[in-house]
């Protein structure tokens, strides 16, 4: 084996993560073993699914490990057996201590933020929601909090107008994945010093999106509302509670929209026309571009507007975070 190569075990599940394990397993370094999520139902037919991690680790022939719990003791007996130099996790869950101290070099976690700022389960919505206009990653090593570790190494990259999660997503999974390589690059040469994180100025929280935090409040800027758009774009989508003709709520997904200008309409109305969809916010009024109703794929305000048989001004109820 090449000396300045790792034994790796890589944690894993979406598709975040299969890019680092693609770069890991083309690199000196070994793969050992793959641990993701077990494979569950999914689609019209409920048929069982396997992680984009368990994926792209059938396509290199590795093993793999699907443990329903982490602390059961044939896997932390199995994961003791492949005696790696440090395990790999990327887009996983929560470890157990008596898992991540097993390794001799630690266990080091991606995380799509610059540390110790927007520590939690969302960090990429969350940048993008704030309104920052610049954001990054941190290779760091777990301890027993969540994000506090010792940062390894980190990347800042810039986050244009029109990104939504969508396009940081995939824009931080490349680069996280390049951050992962030269993170166990340097381990391997001891060229590493871990860092105490240092919270310099207001550090903001990224905290689990539910679904009631996703509706919209038009009671703010169209500004404000514009960022929420793009951060939850496309999941799970802004919502908003529109109260049709029937006198029932319904909710509709905004995937796409952009500020307009000024309206005489009070906040939360929602206007229907041949010059587009808009909904009045505090300050003006957006322009929604693309759309989701229930049952319904989504579509643009184009192709919505064509089918619409209802009235031109809809009223929603706003909701407030």
């Amino acid at each position: 084996m090449n000396p300045d190569a790792l034994r790796i075990v890589f944690m894993g599940t979406p598709e975040f993560a299969a890019e680092s394990l693609q770069l890991l397993q083309e690199s000196q370094h070994e793969v050992a073993a793959v641990v993701t999520a077990p494979d569950k139902p999914s689609g019209r037919g409920r048929k069982m699914t396997g992680s984009a991690v368990r994926e792209k680790a059938k396509e290199f022939d590795l093993p793999i490990f699907q443990p329903e719990k982490l602390r059961e003791e044939n896997f932390i007996a199995a994961m003791r057996a492949v005696n790696a130099d440090v395990f790999i996790v990327v887009a996983f869950r929560m470890l157990p201590k008596c898992l991540w101290s097993l390794p001799k070099l630690g266990t080091f976690n991606l995380h799509a933020s610059l540390l110790p700022d927007l520590r939690g389960a969302a960090p990429i919505q969350w940048a993008l929601w704030y309104g920052y206009e610049r954001t990054g990653l941190t290779t760091f090593l777990i301890d027993e909090e969540i994000d506090t570790g010792k940062i390894l190494l980190q990347k800042e990259l810039a986050i244009s107008p029109e990104d939504t999660a969508a396009s940081l997503h995939d824009k931080l999974m490349s680069d996280g994945a390049l951050l992962v390589l030269h993170t166990a690059d340097a381990m391997a040469a001891g060229t590493i010093q871990p860092k105490e994180q240092l919270a310099l100025g207001a550090m903001k929280k990224a905290p689990k999106i539910f679904k009631s935090d996703t509706y919209l409040n038009c009671e703010q800027s169209c500004h404000q509302v514009n960022q929420q758009v793009r951060a939850l774009s496309p999941y799970p989508g802004s919502r908003i509670s529109v109260l049709r003709e029937s006198g029932e709520k319904e909710d509709w997904k905004i995937l796409q929209s952009a500020h307009q200008n000024h309206t005489e309409l009070p906040p939360g109305m929602l206007s229907l026309s041949r010059k587009g969809l808009r909904l009045s916010c505090l300050d003006g009024e957006i322009e929604i571009h693309e759309l989701q109703i229930p049952g319904k794929k989504p579509l643009t305000s184009r192709e919505f507007i064509l089918g619409w048989k209802g009235p031109e001004l809809l009223h929603t109820e706003s909701k407030h975070l």
